[in-house]
């Protein structure tokens, strides 16, 4: 293939070989994307608004070897290195000024054994990709909460889904997996392969490599009783979702949200607006159970809106598609044993007074299979607490004052956050090195950093929730 095929839409003439990006346009098949590349702008696009970041090429790698390709050309050049899949980082990790971005996003084919209830994903795959091949074979994965999300990020995060409660997380359905190493080496690591790194990369974020393909263990789960239970919300409908979820059946896994109604299908128009406790349900048992499994929640109060019915496990994607809509966020997260009723109504008088109408006071029940596994297993060790509890303020208008949403969302911060212990990873901004030590405590971080330094020693993947190396 010649370097013009590779860069079709390279500005004729800018180029000589001697210049380093055409280099390495001739060593990778899949594509280098420049400012002179028609595709440029398209391309450094992220799903936030305000995010303009103008990296030194981005490539669209089409193999594991492109990648190492990749990774030596940055690691050689000095350049920074960042690694893009659905680009959801929500704290703008997928591009960086005057980098070079491993894009992913071609690499995203999925295969399914429906004998042994496989999957193999390369890395570029999101959430909806492999729910659509799972679904024909009657297999789920429990994964993110939208289907646009990569599966890069989302499982060397952890990964809290739709089935978490029954299924434990995504990295706990993890076999294995094919990674590029720092020094641009391709290896797989597994429980009999690489170890240690294996249990790094399951929940130790892109500190360690770049992950090529994920093997997964899949579960039945083809037809789900699913969707959306909106109540109107109060302290005591939500205190009564609080204790209901802690001891509910392992089947049913919920994402809740104190919000203001939206203006879906679905909800009566004289109700938009409404502050409404919206349960999102997924229960991956017999139809007949989880309508006795729900009357509980139910009788909380007359809802708003109810479309919980049997559906495609991938169908339940439909309720969370806005999340990949262009936007800003303004995000705080903790786990937590308890809520008292004092936090309670923070977070409810906090969306009765919201600074924009898609805030929200975002609550999940957890324990089930999450907890069955021990805190040292992987590199995701906050996994004894009850509940997943989060802040989450959303504008869509990019002119709008950030400041304004962000001082909304760290005012209810304050109010609530000494009720909780640890974060997810996944749902960390740029919050500090405290803050990715909640992610990681203790013996967990310690570990992590031998780990890095074993495989990372110069810390080429720095574009992360960054764990230094240890030497």
């Amino acid at each position: 293939m010649s370097v013009a095929t590779r860069s079709s839409t390279v500005t004729p003439g800018h180029t000589t070989l001697d210049d380093p990006l055409e280099i390495l346009r001739s060593r990778v098949i899949g594509q280098v994307i420049t400012a002179n590349s028609l595709e440029f702008d398209e391309a450094r696009k992220l799903p936030y608004m305000t995010v303009d970041r103008r990296p030194h090429a981005i490539v669209r790698v089409a193999t594991a070897e492109d990648v190492a390709t990749t990774v030596d050309f940055a690691r050689e050049h000095k350049l920074s290195l960042t690694v893009r899949g659905g680009g959801h980082s929500l704290a703008y990790f997928s591009t960086v000024d005057g980098g070079i971005t491993v894009d992913l996003s071609s690499m995203n084919r999925v295969t399914v054994d429906p004998v042994s209830r496989t999957a193999k994903a390369q890395g570029g795959a999101t959430s909806g990709d492999l729910a659509a091949v799972a679904q024909r074979h009657g297999l789920a994965l429990t994964t993110g909460d939208t289907r646009s999300v990569g599966l890069g990020g989302l499982v060397t995060g952890g990964g809290v889904g739709f089935m978490v409660r029954k299924h434990g997380l995504t990295i706990d359905n993890l076999l294995s997996a094919q990674v590029v190493l720092a020094d641009g080496r391709i290896v797989t690591a597994s429980n009999a392969e690489n170890a240690d790194f294996f249990w790094a990369i399951r929940g130790g974020g892109g500190n360690f490599g770049v992950i090529t393909e994920f093997t997964f263990q899949l579960a039945e789960a083809g037809t789900i009783l699913g969707g959306d239970l909106m109540l109107p919300a109060s302290r005591e409908v939500v205190r009564g979702y609080l204790d209901f979820v802690a001891s509910a059946p392992e089947d049913l896994t919920t994402i809740a949200g104190v919000m203001h109604a939206p203006p879906a299908p679905y909800v009566p128009q004289d109700r938009v607006g409404e502050v409404v406790l919206s349960i999102l349900v997924s229960w991956t048992g017999s139809v007949e159970d989880g309508e006795r499994a729900l009357a509980p929640l139910r009788a909380l109060a007359t809802p708003v809106a109810d479309t919980v019915a049997p559906l495609n496990y991938e169908d339940i994607y439909r309720y969370t598609d806005h999340y990949s809509m262009p936007h800003s966020a303004s995000i705080r997260m903790m786990f937590a044993d308890t809520l008292s009723d004092d936090a309670i109504d923070a977070g409810l008088d906090a969306i009765h007074n919201a600074s924009s109408p898609y805030g929200m006071f975002h609550l999940r029940g957890l324990g089930g299979a999450v907890s069955r596994v021990a805190p040292d297993a992987t590199a995701f060790a906050n996994r004894t607490q009850q509940y997943f509890v989060s802040i989450i303020n959303v504008w869509l208008d990019p002119s709008e004052d950030a400041a304004v949403h962000q001082s909304w969302t760290e005012s209810l911060w304050q109010k609530i956050r000494h009720e909780g212990s640890g974060v997810y990873v996944n749902f960390l901004e740029s919050e500090g090195e405290d803050r990715i030590r909640e992610a990681y405590p203790g013996p967990t971080y310690d570990r992590l950093a031998e780990v890095k330094g074993k495989y990372d020693p110069d810390n080429l993947f720095r574009f992360n929730q960054n764990v230094p190396p240890r030497r």
